[in-house]
């Protein structure tokens, strides 16, 4: 636990005070549009493991807000230190995430982070995790979807239904590419449920994830190299 105190506190590593501590930090959510504008730098985060699950792999990358070029790409790798817990996910891969941003040479105004923001059954996923303890401006953008539901949006991109969980509206599924299941978005911190709609429409370069967390992913689960940038390990 010495390696984790300055994510988690004195958390005591059991799922039932993970879950306690959830509910806490929660409350220090904030729906509010407050990230830097004009935007000039994002960043984007993803995890992947390796070595059977035994390392946790935090990729990292810093794009330019305006023309959306890859500016650094860094990779961090901690041993994992909890097994997977279904909505426990930030503190399997919060510690990692967090070696990962302190690679990064310039702060950024606004993160992505490949997973959920407040669409959580305690509305504190990772992307909303990540935003309390680092301070910054996040959106969670999914692939799946973890709490709540939603009627399908339509086929075309750009349609957009709400996500619902015990009454609340708690992001977004956007088509955001035709023929590609809908993405779950929802802020994470200091950004506004149509902020956070908003920003990932803003970053989509035609592919079906927004352009940081494209290119987070891929650097996280290894398809494809990052040429001609700085590629740092941090064992």
């Amino acid at each position: 636990m010495d390696s984790n105190d300055s994510v988690f506190g004195d958390w005591d590593g059991s799922p039932a005070q993970a879950r306690v501590l959830q509910h806490q930090l929660a409350r220090q959510v904030v729906l509010e549009d407050r990230y830097r504008q004009p935007l000039q730098l994002l960043a984007g985060f993803d995890v992947g493991f390796e070595d059977d699950g035994a390392v946790t792999r935090a990729a990292a990358v810093l794009l330019d807000a305006q023309s959306l070029q890859l500016l650094e790409s860094h990779v961090a790798r901690v041993p994992t230190s909890m097994p997977y817990v279904p909505g426990l996910l930030s503190f399997r891969e919060l510690p990692a995430l967090m070696q990962a941003l302190a690679l990064l040479s310039r702060t950024p105004d606004l993160v992505f982070v490949d997973g959920q923001g407040i669409a959580h059954p305690r509305r504190l996923g990772i992307a909303a995790h990540f935003g309390v303890v680092s301070g910054l401006p996040s959106i969670g953008v999914a692939k799946t979807l973890l709490a709540g539901r939603f009627d399908p949006p339509g086929p075309e991109p750009g349609e957009r239904t709400p996500i619902l969980h015990r009454g609340e509206q708690v992001g977004w599924a956007l088509r955001s590419k035709r023929r590609c299941n809908p993405l779950i978005v929802s802020p994470g911190h200091n950004v506004s449920l149509d902020g956070a709609l908003a920003l990932t429409e803003r970053f989509l370069a035609g592919y079906r994830l927004p352009e940081p967390t494209r290119l987070a992913d891929r650097l996280a689960s290894r398809r494809g190299a990052m040429p001609d940038l700085r590629q740092d390990d941090l064992l």
